[in-house]
């Protein structure tokens, strides 16, 4: 590898400008500059997954099956939490930094060559998904489990072509000023990646995502299954979920599901059963196209898969979870997996969200279980600032803090939780990253056990 020309403070100042230039509606920006890189997405195999909720989720379980059953796995995903380079990733390694700083700097010459000629500049999204194209046709990965970032159907990830398996997730509604304002426009956006080719595997859906999924399939000829949900009628026999590992700050699960019996995994919710099963049969679609996949990579890897900011247990004493829940639906599956573990636990919320959100629908949904709603405002430009946050919050609870920052707002959820509370933080995976290291600050010197 030659050597890179960017230093990482320039690179960090690069992207940060092209994250304030907002996006690319459409596949030509990113159709060009793949082409003028070689096209190095043609040379690669891809599970392509689109959805509303659980995408992450369900890409974490398919890898971790993959990479049991013996594959070289590439990961390409948004957004990111702690830094740009962990949405790259071979295997649970992300890329180096040495290596991300070269790749960059060489599709910045190729950008810089398209403005020249009058052309877009490509989002910081197009060139790290570039980027993660030419990294893993490097790397020699076999195959990408790679996500959409919204939508699909105009999404920089569908420059590939048909995909061996196509996922869908949970639909719901999200990004309407983009995806459309009704359900049947947002599936038809996410059914975008589906093409001639594919195996389409997809979540159990409301009934006019269904229907769009189902069309668009039987047009391209595509075989087509639809994973159950969680319930006795469908297929996935769930056991009574066990109580929190403390120790080890975990959730498990354990669960049956069409022949493969006392299956677990250790993330928390029904919901993540659906992803779990959604992900199976997803490498059962790849056992039929030349990969091999057996019963013991199925339980290895969803019992290995773990997925940062999914109900994600921070702190034991007293609990610290943190979410990434930031729509209705989304913010519905958490307050269902809050009652499954805490039914009879004061909770103190914090939340975070972006201004173009359903932040109303997502308090309406659950602020009747918490004791008291703390409102933060997110260190991004886009987000809504804590006190709007709190007068919104105001209609629906009577105790309501807007704290002045993220800091502010743990030290006081932690001092209402006391020591038979729980502190749930939630809104954006931008509020997880702010939580986690607040936390991490607190614990020192607390009385509180600080996990691996």
């Amino acid at each position: 590898m030659a050597a890179y020309s960017m230093t990482q403070k320039q690179l960090s100042e690069y992207m940060e400008q092209l994250k304030g230039g907002g996006m690319n509606y459409g596949l030509g920006v990113m159709g060009e500059l793949c082409r003028r890189l070689g096209n190095p997405q043609d040379g690669l195999k891809f599970v392509h997954i689109a959805g509303t909720n659980g995408k992450g989720s369900v890409l974490c379980f398919i890898a971790n099956i993959l990479m049991a059953a013996g594959y070289r796995v590439g990961c390409f995903f948004s957004p990111a939490i702690k830094t740009p380079r962990e949405v790259i990733r071979i295997g649970r390694r992300m890329i180096a930094q040495a290596d991300y700083c070269h790749y960059i700097s060489l599709i910045k010459k190729v950008a810089d060559e398209m403005v020249a000629e009058g052309q877009a500049q490509p989002s910081a999204f197009e060139l790290e998904c570039a980027l993660a194209f030419l990294y893993f046709i490097e790397k020699k990965v076999d195959i990408v489990v790679l996500e959409a970032g919204m939508g699909g159907t105009l999404d920089a990830t569908n420059v590939i072509k048909a995909p061996v398996v196509a996922v869908i997730t949970s639909v719901g509604h999200d990004h309407g000023a983009y995806l459309g304002g009704n359900l049947a426009e947002i599936a038809a956006h996410k059914a975008g990646i589906i093409k001639a080719g594919s195996f389409v595997v997809s979540a159990a859906q409301q009934e006019a995502a269904t229907s769009v999924i189902a069309e668009k399939c039987e047009a391209l000829g595509c075989p087509l299954r639809f994973a159950p949900v969680a319930d006795k009628k469908g297929g996935i026999k769930r056991q009574k979920p066990g109580k929190p590992d403390y120790h080890r700050l975990i959730f498990s699960q354990h669960f049956s599901y069409d022949g493969l019996d006392n299956l677990s995994i250790h993330m928390a919710g029904s919901h993540q059963l659906e992803n779990a099963v959604l992900a199976v049969e997803a490498v059962r679609a790849l056992g039929g196209c030349e990969f091999t996949i057996r019963e013991g990579h199925i339980r290895q890897g969803l019992s290995a898969a773990r997925w940062p900011g999914r109900f994600e247990l921070l702190r034991a004493k007293p609990p610290v979870i943190v979410d990434g829940a930031h729509n209705t639906d989304a913010a519905l599956r958490l307050f269902e997996t809050l009652k499954m573990y805490f039914t009879k636990r004061r909770i103190i919320y914090i939340m975070g969200v972006f201004a173009d959100k359903d932040y109303a629908g997502m308090i309406a949904a659950g602020c009747v279980l918490a004791e008291h709603v703390i409102t933060v405002t997110l260190p991004d430009g886009r987000a809504l600032p804590a006190y709007e946050l709190a007068q919104c919050a105001q209609a629906y609870h009577h105790q309501v803090t807007a704290a002045d920052s993220i800091h502010e707002a743990c030290e006081l959820a932690l001092l209402l939780a006391g020591k038979d509370g729980v502190v749930l933080a939630f809104g954006s995976l931008t509020l997880v990253d702010g939580v986690r290291k607040s936390v991490a600050v607190l614990e020192v010197g607390a009385d509180a056990y600080i996990g691996p």
